[in-house]
Order: structure tokens, then C-alpha cells, then sequence
């Protein structure tokens, strides 16, 4: 987890680029999808507007490709529009590892994320900016320690986490966003590219989302 800053946060000179890329592809982004992004950016709005944190809590079933990918994208778009008191977490309904393919895939985009622990869920310190705090990030359940228990935003990134907690406990908002699995490709010719566009969909989609935040 980190915390959007008030101050002009400068990301990494590759990270901005492929930003800039991303947000001339606003038109990829359905329609009714956009209506689900926009709620996103309502609940922000609300408790920016109210002088609280807005905390995002992005959950798939296993806390290893969608949910990760989902928090890095987050908190440095968050930074980039200069929103104030957003932190942004991710969690499973169990844990298992933050995937190394997703994790090259983000590193493709800009990010510099490097294995501080090993073992079978090894943590990972990301950065995307020098002067932001950096993120630690490894598997975990979207319960754990560490993340709010209460007064939070459930973002639901995969189907199978959607369908089976349709509570979502403490949250006090939760919103549908359910992005296809590139694991269906591991193993796969189409592996690289699948991740690679699973990461750019999900960061443009969220930069859609902040984009709208009214302050």
C-alpha cells in the first residue's frame, strides 16, 4: 500500500509514456463499461470531497495476476492525476503468489518491481516514481493485515471472486470489475502477449476511472 501525494509526483520517463499512450485509447473502453469506471471515480470523489482516504482494496480469487496488477496501476494513476489520500491494496479469497508473468508484464509498462524475499510468495518492492513511497507487495488474502478492515472500496477483478463474496465484509462500497484471466494463455504462444494486454487494459481502464474524479 501507499498513499497518493498532493505534491507533483514525476513518474518514471517509460511509465508516463506508455500512460500518455494508453489515454488516447479511451475509446476502446465500452460504453457500459465506462458507467462501472465511473462509479469508481464516484467513490473517490466522495471521500476526497469529505477530507477522508480513499481506500481501494482490488480482490481476485488468488491475490496473483488481476488484483496485483490492479493496485500497482492505481496508486501511480492516482499520483500522475495528483489525487490526494488514495491508498490502494489487493487481496484474494486466498493467497497464493504475485505471478512473475504479471510481474514482468508491469515492468514492461514502467514499473520497477524487484523480489526482496524468495520462497514460494516471495514479496516485491515497487516503485514508479522516485520520489513516492514504495509499495511492498505479495500474496495475500484480501483479510490479511495490513489491509483496511472497514470504510473501503471492494473492487472485484475476476468473475469467480465477483460470484462468491457477494459481501464483501468492512467495505463500506463495492464495484464489479471483472478483467479475463490471462492465465487461460500460460504456457501458451500468446503468453507474453496476453499479459502485456491484460496490464494495458486494466491501466487504461483505471486512468479512464481517475480522469473522472471531480475536485
Amino acid at each position: 500500500m501507499s498513499l497518493a501525494s498532493e505534491k507533483k509526483i514525476i513518474l518514471y520517463p517509460t511509465l508516463a509514456q506508455y500512460i500518455e499512450k494508453i489515454a488516447a485509447e479511451y475509446t476502446l473502453i465500452p460504453e457500459a463499461r465506462k458507467q462501472v469506471l465511473k462509479k469508481l471515480a464516484r467513490v473517490v470523489e466522495k471521500n476526497i470531497t469529505a477530507g477522508k482516504k480513499a481506500e481501494l482494496i482490488f480482490i481476485c480469487t488468488h491475490n496473483s495476476r488481476r488484483s496485483h496488477i490492479s493496485q500497482l496501476w492505481a496508486q501511480a494513476i492516482a499520483d500522475y492525476f495528483q489525487l490526494p489520500g488514495i491508498a490502494s491494496y489487493s487481496g484474494g479469497t486466498e493467497a497464493t503468489a504475485f505471478n512473475p508473468r504479471a510481474v514482468r508484464a508491469m515492468q514492461e509498462a514502467g514499473f520497477a518491481i524487484d523480489a526482496v524475499t524468495e520462497g514460494d510468495n516471495p514479496v516485491y518492492e515497487v516503485r514508479y516514481a522516485e520520489d513516492a513511497s514504495m509499495m511492498r507487495v505479495y500474496s495475500k488474502t484480501f483479510y490479511a493485515p495490513g489491509n483496511p478492515a472497514k470504510d473501503f472500496c471492494a473492487v472485484m477483478t475476476c468473475t469467480h471472486a465477483d460470484a462468491n463474496c457477494p459481501i464483501v465484509e468492512g467495505a463500506s462500497s463495492r464495484i464489479s470489475l471483472p478483467f479475463d484471466d490471462p492465465k487461460d494463455f500460460d504456457g501458451t504462444p500468446m503468453e507474453s502477449e496476453k499479459y502485456s494486454e491484460r496490464a494495458r487494459q486494466i491501466g487504461r481502464e483505471l486512468l479512464y476511472a481517475f480522469s473522472q474524479v471531480r475536485r
